[in-house]
Parts: structure tokens; sequence; C-alpha cells
């Protein structure tokens, strides 16, 4: 018996890379606000991460994503 549950892959896309990069960032320049109080660049950076999910979304809906038709899958 098939699983009706397609597999939507592991996230290895240009979308995928994209957001989770800009997000890395995002998290990066937060956490490091937070640690010398600054509260206007925690929230900045809080913005940068919702514009990385964003930015994914974006790509994924453009081809980028794992099913995209501008996705090319790479051997391991």
């Amino acid at each position: 018996m098939t699983n009706p549950i397609a597999d939507p892959g592991h996230g290895h896309s240009p979308a995928a890379w994209t957001a989770v990069v800009i997000m890395l960032v995002g998290v990066t320049i937060g956490t490091t606000a937070f640690f010398f109080d600054l509260p206007a660049i925690v929230w900045a950076s809080a913005v940068l991460v919702l514009v990385g999910l964003i930015v994914g979304w974006i790509l994924a809906k453009a081809g980028y994503g794992v099913k995209g038709p501008k996705y090319s899958p790479k051997a391991h």
C-alpha cells in the first residue's frame, strides 16, 4: 500500500537555503543585540527573521522549492 502523504523533500532547495540563511543572520544579530541591550535592533532582527520566511515562500512559489520546475536536485 502506498503512503498517501507524499514526501515533501528535505529542504535541499535554493528557496530553503536562502530562507534559512536570512533567518540565521536575523537570529545572530538579535542575540547579539539582546546581549548588548539594544531593543530596537532586537526587534529589527525579528523582522528580518520574518523577511526570511517570506523570501523562502516567494522563492518556493517562483519554482525554486523542492518540487519546483527551476529546482535541479544534486546527486549526493
